[in-house]
């Protein structure tokens, strides 16, 4: 009952009625404040939790950015880079060895240290033998003639720095005095118009610049050094014909690589320089990488481009159908609504937990990296296997560990917006393409093939720092793209280029396989 109209039926004095009027609009007031109150506090929780999301964040972010600059390297430097500091100190302690030889007393003799068994230097390499004969065939004790009953000897490891010399092709002319008339061998042929350079001169330039990631001036310094002039405007001519005169071999290259049925694809970007504005934009080299587990010889395609556009890879894939193994780029999806198989990467994928677990020793980040583990060790004992082998390998212990994994990712409850949720997201929005490799016995698990084919230009990249112009990130793409394909297949790079600058002036296109720098197939 409400109090008012109670107070007004028993005719209250109106004192009392006004008192409590006065009551029950302070206790509504104060309702009415309560609630505000209330709301508040609600909207202040949903902001507090979305500042403690964005505090764990930037903590994560923080915490990876000092482990890459400060702490253990083992995911932020690749082998090459690691190996620059182990070689420092190795240098160090050979050095402070040295230093401690030196500055103990005479009469006192250093500890003996275990003598390393060094390997043998290959057999291949040419030997030059210098003979270290006495002076005197006769004994310093009696003078009696001495006779040799063997002999013994050390190798040592020689090399002769870039050195030029001059070949001079000539060509006897002869006539006959009946018909006169000349006879003389035609001028051999050569690749491009020019007979300053031979082919080997023009294959080191090129491994140089191109492998070595040795820049033009540097070479021309090189040169000078010994007494050759050797301009760069000249050198850059005859990269601009080569990169013409090798391009059938890129072509071919890439027909060779689109007949298999799963590739890896992966881009990085590089600096073009833009005239018009004084300065550089952003290219990209796309890369694309045959799967080793298919038993055919390995191949690495560059193909440069002006921007990441999906497009570009659609293009270079046209018409081609299979199975590709490729990061979470948006770029990409075109491909796998036209019929391409998706295949993720689970180096990837590991490296999400990684970060996670090292940055903030996630115990949840830390059982994905255990159980990822598994499945890794499993494609270790199945490397030598053949297809067959290693699918039925796959089939009785990959896939169950795999679908164990996923059931476990998909029960998890991760907070949306953490680095946890990201990282169980990145599996489960693709989780058939994270599962497809476990299926066959020839599809990879990740795409560090195509990763490890990219690095060496990447770390060239701090040499040359941008192409001049896109015409020039083409041409480099298709000397990279022979080079890494040479490397990746065991191929000596200065020798085959060598081979095929000699041959290629005269060399028939139906035969262009046999200049390939692939190794033969195995019998």
């Amino acid at each position: 009952m409400n109090l008012l109209n109670a107070l007004t039926q028993i005719h209250a004095p109106a004192s009392l009625v006004e008192e409590a009027e006065r009551i029950m609009a302070q206790v509504m007031s104060q309702a009415l404040q309560l609630s505000q109150q209330t709301q508040q506090l609600s909207c202040k929780e949903q902001q507090l939790h979305l500042l403690e999301l964005n505090i764990q964040k930037l903590a994560h972010e923080l915490a990876r950015y000092k482990r890459l600059q400060f702490g253990s390297k083992a995911e932020a430097f690749d082998a090459e880079q690691r190996q620059l500091f182990e070689d420092d100190t190795t240098q160090d302690i050979a050095a402070v060895e040295t230093e401690l030889a030196a500055a103990a007393p005479t009469e006192t003799t250093p500890p003996s240290r275990p003598r390393k068994k060094r390997p043998a230097l290959p057999a291949h390499l040419k030997r030059t033998d210098v003979i270290h004969d006495l002076a005197r065939c006769t004994c310093d004790q009696c003078d009696g003639q001495l006779v040799k009953i063997g002999e013994d000897f050390t190798e040592q490891l020689d090399v002769e720095p870039a050195r030029f010399s001059v070949i001079r092709h000539i060509y006897p002319q002869y006539a006959c005095r009946q018909c006169e008339t000349l006879s003389a061998e035609p001028a051999i042929p050569s690749v491009i118009d020019s007979w300053l350079a031979s082919p080997s001169v023009l294959a080191w330039i090129v491994v140089s610049k191109y492998l070595d990631h040795l820049p033009l001036y540097r070479l021309e310094s090189m040169a000078e050094r010994n007494g050759v002039p050797l301009p760069r405007s000249t050198m850059s001519e005859w990269i601009g014909r080569l990169g013409v005169s090798l391009q059938p071999l890129y072509d071919r290259l890439v027909e060779r690589l689109k007949q298999q049925a799963s590739l890896h694809a992966d881009e990085t970007p590089v600096q073009q320089l833009d005239p018009g504005k004084g300065k550089t934009k952003r290219a990209y080299l796309w890369a694309y990488r045959s799967n080793d587990l298919a038993g055919t010889a390995p191949i690495v395609v560059f193909d440069y481009q002006t921007s990441r556009s999906g497009q570009h890879v659609a293009a270079f894939l046209a018409d081609w159908q299979g199975t590709l193994m490729v990061d979470d780029y948006a770029g990409y999806k075109s491909l796998f609504r036209e019929g391409v198989a998706e295949q993720a990467c689970w180096a990837h994928a590991r490296r999400k937990f990684y970060d996670l677990h090292k940055d903030l020793n996630h115990p949840v980040a830390a059982e994905a990296l255990t159980r990822i583990s598994r499945l890794y060790a499993i494609e270790a004992e199945g490397r030598e296997l053949t297809i067959e082998e290693r699918h039925r390998l796959r089939q009785q212990r990959s896939q169950p560990e795999l679908d164990a994994l996923l059931k476990w990712l998909a029960d998890l409850t991760p907070t949306p917006g953490t680095g946890l949720y990201r990282a169980v997201e990145y599996v489960r929005r693709r989780e058939a393409a994270f599962s497809r490799y476990a299926e066959t016995g020839d599809l990879p698990i990740d795409n560090n093939p195509v990763e490890n084919a990219i690095r060496p230009v990447a770390l060239g990249k701090k040499n040359w720092l941008f192409a001049g112009s896109e015409r020039a990130g083409r041409r480099a793409a298709v000397l990279q793209t022979l080079l890494g394909t040479a490397r990746l297949n065991g191929v000596e790079p200065m020798a085959w280029l060598k081979d095929v600058l000699e041959k290629l002036p005269i060399w028939p296109n139906a035969r262009i396989d046999e200049l390939l720098p692939l190794r033969p197939p195995v019998s």
